[in-house]
């Protein structure tokens, strides 16, 4: 049985809960027999490239337990594409800290990075045990019925677009539309998420804008027109990467990140709601409008997280330290969906190989997308709002119209002088 040390990183974009991940993997490594030390890469693989390790077993216990409701990427993350010359880099550190456990938390980047670590390091001769742990607020990896962290950002964009919604529609004699945009660079999962804020048919949002189809301008203003002669305003959802038949981002971005992925919130640059925007507004004159581009927030907003993102992302490190343990390699934990056998939602927990999660995108399927492209099925909100949960409930005022007294009239008696 190989024995050893254990090194955790976090890579990519933060969630709200990659720290119950990293939590997961430390307390369950700290009761593995086979695992004699616990190692957290600071800055990720660049920082480990460098030494850059910290000793996660001499943390406060009441710390790592902290972890769980805690926000961001608390070891530091990166976005570093690994080169050729960095392997002997990566071999040399492992080697001289006897690492033969590697765990990863991130995206399809990150399962990318810890599947050519560990083919490096067996065609070198090194035994290594990779396991990664699933994280984005995308929801776009392979074989995994969703990824820890997209539950609490679907429930950041439900909540916004509810509560935002109702200012859209309070206000509708001053602006006439309302944009949000949802992180999502190939796939439309989190912008779709808005549904779930949706109660009433005029409820926010009307439109849906993913990267799934492609950017039809006419028909997208024809909607919106139609939607704003219904409902007296129109609110939209769309996703940053959302792009035209020929590929052009509506952003207009030309910037990429160091794996070859448009940068659509980089410097300079637009963003699909800001072009949404001026598209309307160019359209609709005298018409007014807001646009609400978060960016970031919605993957470390601790004080809107899912309590079932939570517990997901927690169980899922605490499984690839499990697995590790008992010898597997080459795997990425997967979430799969459950049932209790009376039709509600249970986590399970299986594997995928990395291979076939690594550098790729899942978009969401085509029974998840109504006709129009503008739009989700039924299918997608049965499959959203377990993850999401329950949303506040609001007033809903009758506007009863106040009744007219009757007129009155009164007839003054003519009196006679004495």
């Amino acid at each position: 049985m190989l024995k050893g040390n254990a090194v955790v990183g976090q890579s990519g974009g933060p969630t709200t809960v990659i720290n119950a991940s990293l939590a997961g993997v430390v307390e369950a490594a700290l009761r593995q027999d086979s695992i004699t030390g616990i190692y957290g890469m600071r800055w990720g693989i660049e920082g480990f490239m460098q030494d850059m390790l910290v000793d996660l077993r001499k943390e406060d216990t009441r710390q790592i337990s902290l972890l769980k409701s805690t926000p961001s990427s608390a070891l530091g993350s990166s976005r570093h594409k690994l080169k050729e010359p960095d392997f002997p880099k990566i071999l040399k550190v492992l080697k001289k800290n006897d690492i033969r456990f590697f765990f990863m938390i991130g995206g399809n980047d990150s399962m990318d990075t810890i599947n050519r670590v560990e083919t490096y390091c067996r065609k070198h001769g090194y035994e290594l045990c990779g396991v990664g742990v699933p994280k984005t607020v995308d929801n776009d990896l392979f074989g995994t019925d969703h990824t820890p962290g997209y539950p609490s950002a679907a429930r950041y964009v439900a909540l916004s677009v509810q509560q935002g919604g109702r200012l859209a529609r309070d206000m509708q004699k001053v602006d006439q539309y309302s944009i949000y945009q949802a992180v999502g660079r190939d796939s439309g999962w989190l912008a779709a998420a808005a549904v779930a804020a949706k109660r009433q048919e005029a409820d926010p949002p009307h439109i849906l804008l993913i990267p799934e189809r492609s950017f039809d301008k006419k028909k997208f203003l024809a909607r919106v027109e139609k939607c704003y002669q219904k409902y007296g305003f129109c609110s939209i959802s769309c996703g940053e990467g959302i792009h035209y038949a020929d590929g052009t981002p509506v952003s207009a971005s030309q910037t990429a990140d160091k794996f070859g992925n448009v940068e659509f919130g980089a410097m300079g640059g637009t963003s699909a709601a800001m072009q949404l925007h001026k598209m309307i507004g160019d359209r609709f004159k005298g018409w007014r409008g807001e646009f609400q581009v978060v960016e970031s927030l919605q993957m470390c907003a601790n004080d809107r997280a899912s309590a079932l993102d939570i517990e997901e992302a927690y169980a899922c490190g605490k499984r690839a330290v499990e697995l590790a343990g008992a010898g597997k390699t080459g795997l990425m934990v997967s979430i799969v969906r459950g049932s209790d056998g009376r039709g509600h939602y249970r986590t399970e927990l299986g594997t995928v190989r990395l291979a076939d999660v690594a550098v790729k995108a899942k978009p969401m399927p085509d029974e998840y997308i109504d006709k129009s492209g503008m739009w989700v099925t039924e299918a997608f909100v049965k499959y959203l709002k377990p993850l999401v949960g329950p949303l506040p409930e609001f007033a809903d005022l009758a506007f009863q119209p106040v009744k007219k007294a009757a007129a009155t009239t009164t007839t003054k008696k003519k009196t006679k002088k004495k």
